[in-house]
């Protein structure tokens, strides 16, 4: 495997930075968060009812140390109220008073993000038992976008063999325009220096290079030209198929004068579509590890789960978290 997991690992132990977990209760958090403490990558926070998360993990003969794990639960908590307070300042223009507000801090994913906002916590992980837009809403309402990023989008880490492709966007644009999905090329481009990549960049098609015209064709060649207009030095092409992107011989025959040369590591979908089949069937088919969907262009990290995603995934999960947490 890709020596990138390794690498972000060895990152998160050193940070040891606080990670909140929503679904404190679920099976897979909890033990995901047994080989977090073995292996001293971050911090533990879950949010639950403490006594039924202890007998979970009692059933599972887990063997997590209590006394460096920090159970709150929501509902009770004394930070409750700083917490509902503080959400209705930064939402008293959508919420209709601040009785809603106290509701809203007991769903574990608004504490969570509270707990991020204020940082109590460095990054919350979520999404194992909510849907995407449920796990992330209180990021995107609280934590808002940086300055430096166009929207919010969503990327997946695709660690094969010998091999790391981020794949973008997962999570968020189900049709974005040429204009977005410029500017989730640009973001993705910026995640992976983030992470020591040299990004190169293929805008992914059906067609290569005006093998085919279509108005699906003509989005992804005006997205090219909106990113060599602002970004004029990133490596990036586009109409590519997957192949032309991803295999040298075939790029040698598809298009030869193409900058990517079949070696693209950031791969930008036409569609969220697109972009959630592929990831599974890499996932599914050639067993690659899919750490993600990481939400980028949040002030401070909150990343989504895949319902489908094991405690390893949970543990990967966890440490890109911790990364951003710098």
């Amino acid at each position: 495997m890709h020596n990138f997991i390794q690498k972000i690992h060895k990152k998160a132990k050193a940070l040891q930075k606080h990670i909140v977990f929503a679904e404190g209760a679920n099976e897979e958090i909890l033990k995901a968060s047994q080989l977090i403490q073995s292996k001293k990558l971050a911090n533990i926070i879950l949010l639950g009812n403490p006594s039924s998360i202890k007998k979970k993990a009692k059933a599972l003969s887990l063997k997590i140390n209590w006394d460096k794990t920090s159970i709150i639960n929501p509902k009770t908590s004394p930070q409750r109220e700083f917490y509902a307070e503080a959400l209705y300042k930064i939402r008293k223009n959508k919420l209709k008073s601040k009785k809603q507000a106290y509701k809203l801090i007991e769903d574990p994913n608004y504490f969570g993000t509270m707990m991020v906002h204020t940082k109590d916590a460095c990054g919350m992980v979520t999404g194992k038992e909510h849907s995407t837009a449920d796990a992330i809403r209180p990021a995107l309402e609280i934590l808002r976008k940086k300055e430096e990023f166009h929207k919010v989008s969503g990327v997946f880490f695709m660690v094969l063999e010998d091999r790391l492709l981020l794949f973008a966007d997962a999570a968020i644009t189900v049709s974005p325009s040429p204009r977005e999905l410029a500017n989730i090329a640009i973001d993705t481009a910026e995640t992976a220096k983030k992470f020591g990549i040299k990004p190169k960049v293929a805008l992914l098609s059906f067609s290569t290079k005006g093998s085919a015209q279509t108005e699906e064709t003509k989005k992804i060649r005006k997205t090219l030209n909106v990113v060599k207009s602002k970004c004029p030095k990133l490596i990036i092409d586009g109409e590519l198929q997957v192949d032309s992107a991803l295999v040298p011989e075939i790029a040698k025959s598809k298009c030869p004068k193409s900058p990517i040369k079949g070696d693209a590591n950031v791969l930008i979908f036409p569609d969220l579509e697109a972009a959630n089949i592929a990831y599974k069937l890499v996932e599914r088919l050639a067993k690659a590890k899919a750490i993600g969907p990481i939400l980028q262009g949040l002030k401070r990290p909150v990343n989504d789960l895949s319902r489908g995603a094991n405690y390893k995934d949970i543990v990967n999960t966890a440490a890109i978290t911790a990364c951003e947490c710098e």
